[in-house]
């Protein structure tokens, strides 16, 4: 199973993994079982993104605006960013977790969560915050990869192919991996980049008790 730990290496994996454990609320074998059910459908999305040349560019453009790595060195902090309070301001864009899954899945986030939710047995309310977290991760990693091999639009594809052990630079249509072929089945081309979706919604219910 593809974990953090494969992503940042043991001990920032194991440091992240901590994190959300400790936002969430659960034993982190638990949240890791999550994590490993969600990676390859966030990894999948994002593939799935970068199979058009449209997406490609959009996905090239955010990682060059918003997503440096910087975030890895923060990641005891990345709660706070994105949850914050009811007061605080909006998360910077790196940590917008609602913008980058709304770019991601569209509306198909609560399929999504509702299919780790399954894999995991935590509640909906458990896995939105884990989503919310583990996305930004992810973009601030490919971010940091793509500088250090020079990536460019029509490089994301084989970039993100390679991560998910072996996909196609295209569209993913079987790549052995059934979350991801899942992800592939749900995701569709028109995706309208919304924040204010199902998971967002959950995220805030789950903070604020409503």
């Amino acid at each position: 199973m593809f974990s953090l730990e494969d992503l940042l290496g043991q001990e920032q994996g194991m440091q992240a993994v901590g994190q959300i454990s400790q936002q969430v609320g659960a034993e982190p074998s638990i949240v890791n079982t999550a994590i490993q059910a969600a990676l390859p459908m966030i990894l999948g999305g994002l593939a799935n993104n970068a199979a058009t040349p449209e997406g490609a560019e959009s996905l090239n453009g955010a990682l060059d605006r918003d997503h440096d790595g910087s975030l890895l060195g923060n990641l005891g902090g990345l709660g706070s960013m994105i949850f914050g309070g009811q007061e605080a301001a909006p998360p910077p864009r790196q940590a917008d977790a609602g913008g980058i899954l709304g770019h991601i899945f569209g509306d198909s986030q609560g399929q999504v969560a509702q299919e780790v939710s399954n894999k995991s047995g935590l509640s909906l309310s458990q896995v939105a915050p884990i989503l919310m977290m583990l996305a930004p991760i992810v973009m601030s990693y490919l971010g940091q990869q793509k500088q250090q091999q020079g990536v460019g639009a029509d490089g994301l594809g084989g970039l993100l192919g390679g991560l998910l052990g072996g996909a196609s630079q295209s569209a993913p249509q079987s790549s052995g991996n059934p979350m991801m072929d899942m992800a592939s089945s749900m995701l569709d081309s028109d995706r309208d980049g919304s924040a204010m979706d199902d998971i967002a919604s959950m995220a805030y219910k789950y903070m604020t008790g409503k």
